[in-house]
Formats: structure tokens, sequence, C-alpha cells
């Protein structure tokens, strides 16, 4: 049994039975879409949502992994006044995830959280205040860590910012803690399924966001925890599956002839090179691995992204209707 299984919470049905319709006012306006392969935590994430000062309109997750406790426990949610919708999806990886659920979203805003996540008592509260009196920009919050591992992305900063263009660096903008009107995703386009990116969907829609004319807010009242669950070895896989897609996402817009993305390319690789170093020096064995990993991982995925042809989709060419439904 692998350590997502352990390390998940075990739903507790009941705990959804005792909570009274009409506990919360609900945002007609948002649909929360939340991908998962399968991990039992997600129940954990779901009553984090029940406990919060408002309720969605609708809760859509995506099942790429399939148990039977997920979809009961939205039946459950569904008698709350709060719409559900749970897709067993045959497809894998989380673009396809999140795709599948888009398509389905007949409502002014999405909120994206993921299954190993615990959203704040005001966050979906805030996210529809900002969305709201700024429809056309995306909203990313802060993401704290839990647990007793170390977690990848966490975003600890409490100012607030907005980004108009791309940057050298990185685009802030967390998957796990994102607010968006559907009307960007109209104009953007959707995230990329291609399997060679499949670890940076995030940064690569961000870009893409911000070239198409969106601006990506930074609001620090926006709060997640994401929870501490892989072991050193699967973070050691994470790194090495992170590393190749991000230069594969680099790889692709290299192809089209993007400069600024060849710069970036070039001081992301430098970075790693500096993380690989310090940790070795100061006996940080989770940064030099990080470092290590970007460095063996860049030249495969940046190749592996200059020779893909496939483009992201838009929001009207996917096709749900092949997935499988309950």
């Amino acid at each position: 049994m692998s350590s997502e299984q352990t390390k998940g919470n075990d739903f507790d049905i009941d705990a959804f039975r005792s909570i009274p319709a009409g506990l919360r006012p609900v945002d007609s306006e948002i649909a929360l879409l939340i991908p998962t392969v399968g991990r039992e935590m997600i129940g954990e994430c779901l009553r984090s949502i029940l406990a919060g000062r408002c309720w969605p309109g609708q809760i859509i997750v995506v099942d790429q992994g399939g148990i039977a406790k997920i979809s009961a426990c939205l039946e459950e949610i569904s008698r709350l006044g709060i719409r559900t919708r749970y897709v067993r999806s045959s497809q894998t990886g989380r673009s396809r995830g999140l795709n599948r659920g888009l398509e389905l979203i007949d409502s002014r805003f999405v909120v994206i959280t993921d299954d190993d996540c615990v959203v704040d008592e005001a966050w979906l509260h805030n996210v529809g205040r900002h969305l709201r009196e700024f429809p056309d920009r995306v909203f990313t919050g802060r993401v704290t860590a839990t647990g007793e591992e170390p977690v990848l992305g966490t975003v600890l900063s409490e100012k607030s910012s907005i980004t108009r263009k791309p940057g050298l660096l990185f685009d802030r903008l967390s998957g796990g803690n994102l607010g968006v009107a559907m009307e960007v995703f109209r104009r953007v386009g959707m995230f990329d399924e291609d399997p060679c990116v499949a670890f940076s969907e995030d940064g690569e829609w961000a870009y893409r966001a911000l070239r198409c004319g969106a601006e990506i807010a930074f609001a620090p009242d926006m709060v997640v925890s994401h929870k501490g669950w892989r072991t050193f070895d699967e973070r050691m896989q994470q790194y090495s599956a992170y590393a190749r897609s991000h230069a594969a996402f680099f790889g692709k817009y290299l192809r089209r002839g993007d400069a600024f993305i060849a710069l970036r390319a070039v001081l992301h690789f430098a970075r790693a090179v500096r993380r690989w170093v310090l940790g070795v020096m100061h006996a940080d064995r989770e940064l030099a691995a990080n470092g290590r990993a970007y460095v063996f991982y860049f030249l495969p995925g940046l190749i592996a992204g200059m020779k893909s042809k496939v483009s992201p989709p838009c929001l009207a060419e996917t096709s749900a209707g092949q997935e499988q439904r309950t």
C-alpha cells in the first residue's frame, strides 16, 4: 500500500449527514472543481469547504482513481442545496481531470483546489468577492503546509500583487488555490493535456494567460493548506517529474521562437545548479536533491517539449461526453 493511501484521511459519511441543510449561504455564481486520483484525503478537503463561511453553488469532482466513497459523499452534500457532479474518468493527468470538469461548468466563476488541500474558513467567500470586483483577473493566493513531510510550492507572502506580464523567473499561480471567470478560460484556453508537460500545467497556463492579456492577482486572504504526505523517495520522483515537465514547457515555446522563454530557461537552469551546490554545502539533502533533479532532467525535458506539436485545447473543442459519469 502506498503512502498516498496510508496517509490519507478516511471518509466519514456520517459527518456529512450530520450537517444541516441551509447552514451556510450558497453562492450560485461559483462552481468548485477538484481533480483527484482517488485519494481518500479528499474527504478532509470537502469537509473544509462545508465548514466555510459560504458554500459553492456546485461541486464537481473528477476522479481518475475511482473510489465509491467520493460519489456517496457528494450525494450527501447534494441534499444541502449544493449541486454536485461526480465524474469517473479513465484518463490520467491533472490537466485532463481539470479540463473534463471545466467542460461541465455552467456558472460564472470556477474555483479550483486539490484533493490534498484544506481551505481556510473564509477562502470561498474571499475568492468570490475578488472575482465579482475584478472578473477579468485570475486570482491565486497563499499556500501553507501541514503534515510532517515537506511540501513543494508553498507560498507564504502576505503582500497582495498584480502581475500583468510574464516574469523572468516564474509567474505566481498556485493551481490548488485558484479562482477564474469562465470567460477567461474561453479566451485563454484550457490546461495543456500534453503528457510532456504533465506536471507544469499551472505554470504553462499562467504564462499563456499573461500573454493573452489577463492579469494574475495574488490575494493573501485566499488561503489553503497543502498536506505533506509524500515520503522522501516519492518527493525525489516528484522533483524529477516536475523538472522534466518544466523544461518541456520551455521547449514548447522555444519551438515557436519565444526569445523571452529562452532567457527564462537559462535562468531556471542556473538557479537549479545553485540549489544543488547550496544543498551540498549546507548538508540540505532536500534542496540538493531538488537542484540535482532539475539539472539532470532539464535537457531531456527541453528536447521533449521542442519535439511536441500538441496544442492546449479550447473550451469548445473538447468532448466530455466520451467519459463515463455516475
